[in-house]
C-alpha cells in the first residue's frame, strides 16, 4: 500500500475520516475547508492518502506545519510520508501525541531546535454541558473594537511565555496574528466595567466544531476567572450560531482547570511542535 497524492475528487472522503478523528484533526479540516488542496494561501493543505476510505491522512503546509492523521500506520509507512515532505520548509507538527513522537524519532527531527516542543493535555465540551461563570461587568467584544496596541502587545507576550519567541520574532509575529485574527473575526477581547482584562479566539472553526486558541490574561489580573469567563461567554456565542462542540488543548495545570471549571472533560493528548528556524527543510 502506497501514499498518492491526494485531489479534489478526494475531498469527500478525507474530510469524513479527519472528521472521525476530530479531537486531533481539527487544523487540517479547516484548512481543508478554508483553503482546499495546494493553494496559494501559506495555510493550504498538501495532502496525500494511503489507501482507500482512506486509511490515513498526511500533509503539510505551505508554510511547513505537517499535520498527519496516521494512527494505524506502520512504521515503513510513515518514513514513505516523510520522504514526501524531504526538502520542504519546516515549520513544526501538529497532531496526537503519539503519532507526533513517532514521526519525531522516524524523520529524525528529535534533535532539531525548537521554540517550542510539547505535549498537552486535550480537552472536549458538548456545548449543551457548558457552565457558565458569573462575574460582574463582564462583556465579550470583537477583537477589532480593542485598542490594537494592547491585543499586539498581549500576542506579543503570550508567544514568548507559551512558544519561547524570541523578542523580535514575536512581535513580528503578533502584528500578523492580530491583523488575521480580526480579518477572520476568530478573537474576542473580554472588558471588565469596560476595561480590557483578557483574549480569547477560536484557532480552527467548522459549522457545528470550534477549536479553542490563543487564550492569553496578562499576568497581574490572572487568577481572578478572567481567562474561563471570556472562553465560556465566546462559547455562548458559538452555541448560538448552532455549534455544538468545542475542543481544545491546554498548556498548563492552571489552563486545565480553568477549562475543567467550565465543563470540558479530558480527551487525549495532543503535541504541539514549533521548529526555531522554520526555513530550514524537512
Amino acid at each position: 500500500m502506497t501514499w498518492r497524492r491526494a485531489q479534489d475528487a478526494d475531498l469527500s472522503e478525507i474530510d469524513a475520516f479527519l472528521f472521525r478523528h476530530i479531537q486531533t484533526s481539527m487544523f487540517p479540516l479547516a484548512n481543508l475547508r478554508e483553503h482546499g488542496l495546494s493553494g496559494a494561501d501559506p495555510r493550504a493543505l498538501n495532502v496525500w492518502v494511503l489507501g482507500d476510505g482512506p486509511r490515513a491522512v498526511f500533509s503539510i503546509t505551505n508554510e511547513g506545519m505537517v499535520l498527519p492523521q496516521c494512527a494505524d500506520c506502520s512504521d515503513e509507512q510513515l518514513n514513505n510520508a516523510i520522504e514526501l515532505i524531504r526538502g520542504r520548509p519546516l515549520f513544526g507538527m501538529a497532531a496526537e501525541a503519539t503519532q507526533a513522537r513517532r514521526i519525531m524519532r522516524i524523520a529524525g527531527w528529535e534533535d532539531r531546535p525548537a521554540t517550542l516542543n510539547s505535549d498537552e493535555p486535550g480537552f472536549s465540551l458538548e456545548l449543551n454541558n457548558l457552565q457558565i461563570p458569573s462575574l460582574t461587568g463582564a462583556e465579550l467584544v470583537p477583537l477589532a473594537v480593542a485598542d490594537r496596541s494592547v491585543t499586539e502587545g498581549w500576542r506579543r507576550s503570550y508567544l514568548i511565555e507559551a512558544m519561547d519567541f524570541a523578542s523580535a520574532r514575536a512581535q513580528k509575529q503578533a502584528v500578523k496574528d492580530i491583523e488575521a485574527y480580526i480579518a477572520r473575526g476568530s478573537h474576542r477581547v473580554l472588558l471588565i466595567d469596560g476595561e480590557p482584562v483578557g483574549m480569547t479566539g477560536f484557532n480552527a472553526r467548522l459549522p457545528d466544531v470550534v477549536q479553542i486558541g490563543g487564550v492569553y490574561t496578562p499576568p497581574e489580573l490572572r487568577g481572578r476567572g478572567y481567562a474561563r469567563s471570556a472562553v465560556a461567554l465566546h462559547l455562548v456565542e458559538a452555541r448560538d450560531k448552532r455549534v455544538s462542540r468545542a475542543v481544545l488543548f491546554a498548556a498548563s495545570e492552571a489552563a486545565a482547570r480553568a477549562y475543567i471549571s467550565i465543563g470540558f472533560q479530558p480527551a487525549g493528548h495532543y503535541s504541539l511542535i514549533l521548529f526555531k528556524n522554520p526555513e530550514d527543510v524537512a
